[in-house]
This record gives C-alpha cells, sequence and structure tokens, in this order.
C-alpha cells in the first residue's frame, strides 16, 4: 500500500531502524588490532599481524611514550589482575555493567549483548582495570531499541572521570585526556593501541556520518589514565 503523502514514515522504515535492523553498529569498531565482529569482510587493520590464514590478530606494538596527556604528579601503583565488572562516568550519569569480550573464529572481537544496550564490554584478552597497558572498552550507539549505552561517549571532556569496579571489589579511576574522531579507513592503531608505560583506558564507540551500506564512518575514541584506586570502603 502506498504512504499517504506527508503521513509520517512506519517506524520500521525510519532512518533510525535502517541504522540498525542488521545490528550495523558492530560495523564501525577497529579493536586493539582486531576489528570489532561484522556483517562485511573487512581488510586487516595497519599494524596487526596475520596468521596462516590472514586473519588479523592481537599484538604488542613495540612500546613508546605518548605525546598525548601528562602523568599524574604521584600515579598510583598499579594493580593486580581482576576482571572488570562494570564502568560509571558520572558526568554522563553512565552506569553499565561489563561483560567479558573475546575473539570469534575469524579473530575478531565480539560485540556486546545487542539485546543489552545498557551494557558495554571489555577486552578480557588485554590488562584489566588498573594493571599497566591499555584497557579497551566498546559499547554501542545505538541498537534496534534506540540509544545505547555510549549514545553520548562525544559530549565527554577532558579532566572527566571515568571509574570501572572490578571483581574483587576494587575500582580503577580514570581521568580522560583526550578525545578524538577517527576515520575506519585511517585508525591509527598504535596510537590508539601502542603500548604504553602507565596503567590507561580507551573508551570507543561508533561516530560521524551514517553510511547506509557501511555504517558510521568514524570511531570516537576516548583517552584516560589511572589517577587513583579505591578500595571496597573507598580508600586510595
Amino acid at each position: 500500500m502506498a504512504r499517504r503523502r506527508g503521513a509520517p514514515r512506519p517506524w520500521y522504515r525510519t532512518r533510525a531502524y535502517r541504522l540498525t535492523r542488521t545490528i550495523v553498529v558492530t560495523v564501525c569498531l577497529v579493536v586493539g588490532g582486531v576489528w570489532w565482529a561484522q556483517d562485511d569482510e573487512p581488510t586487516d587493520p595497519a599494524g596487526a599481524r596475520t596468521d596462516a590464514r590472514g586473519v588479523g590478530a592481537p599484538h604488542a606494538p613495540a612500546p613508546r611514550r605518548t605525546s598525548l596527556g601528562a602523568s599524574p604528579s604521584t600515579p598510583p601503583q598499579p594493580l593486580s589482575r581482576s576482571r572488570a565488572v562494570s564502568l560509571a562516568i558520572p558526568y554522563l550519569g553512565i552506569e553499565a555493567p561489563l561483560v567479558d569480550l573475546g575473539l570469534d573464529r575469524r579473530r575478531r572481537l565480539t560485540a556486546p549483548p545487542a539485546d543489552d544496550p545498557k551494557a558495554a564490554g571489555w577486552y578480557e584478552g588485554g590488562p584489566s582495570p588498573g594493571q599497566s597497558g591499555t584497557v579497551v572498552v566498546v559499547g554501542h550507539r545505538d541498537t534496534r531499541t534506540g540509544p545505547a549505552v555510549f549514545a553520548a561517549l562525544h559530549e565527554i571532556q577532558t579532566g572527566r572521570v571515568v571509574e570501572v569496579r572490578r571483581a574483587d571489589r576494587r575500582t580503577a579511576v580514570y581521568t580522560v585526556y583526550a578525545v578524538r574522531m577517527y576515520e575506519k579507513a585511517r585508525f591509527p592503531n598504535e596510537e590508539v593501541y601502542g603500548r604504553r608505560y602507565r596503567p590507561e583506558l580507551r573508551l570507543i564507540t561508533c561516530g560521524g556520518r551514517y553510511d547506509r551500506r557501511t555504517g558510521y564512518v568514524s570511531n570516537i575514541v576516548v583517552f584516560a589514565h589511572l589517577t587513583a584506586t579505591r578500595g571496597p570502603t573507598g580508600s586510595t
């Protein structure tokens, strides 16, 4: 049946539905030298090593110092390993459970659950919160039901705090020192994932222009470094 001129589009014809009907939010993220699982076949990200099948796999770039962000005057001691369980960004009013993310058969990072838009995921194959190195957390911007956990991530400002709670009931507190947006085709793996000399955190979601065929064309990346740790009673 033809739609009457001027009548509102049914929900399944709206841009929001087209955006997410095949969970296209998963096409836009590159994480830790591997692509987040997606419907199309990606080329290997720059800097990733490949196995015999030519599939991108995580790697550890040579250590280097970064020009982004000054070190805290009295940096806290790194924590031992403990699984991430939740994330809080008070400035944005975000309180999100964290699910463990691994690699699929193609060695691509799996996505957070699409049926739980308020959940994010952390790459359990990398450092855990508070450990030395870079912790990677990814979240959807949209799902079938509307805005998701990182819908407002682009609004965060430098100096704001991100708290990651761990299974041992300790909390790693990170301070944001940069927010960047990168085109997928020019995603700087070394800049985002290169090994660091201090505990760091990356929050990643989709961003930029939306393409009906391929999804969002860019990634929003939040850079943060560890500035405090808290125990179960809140002590630093």
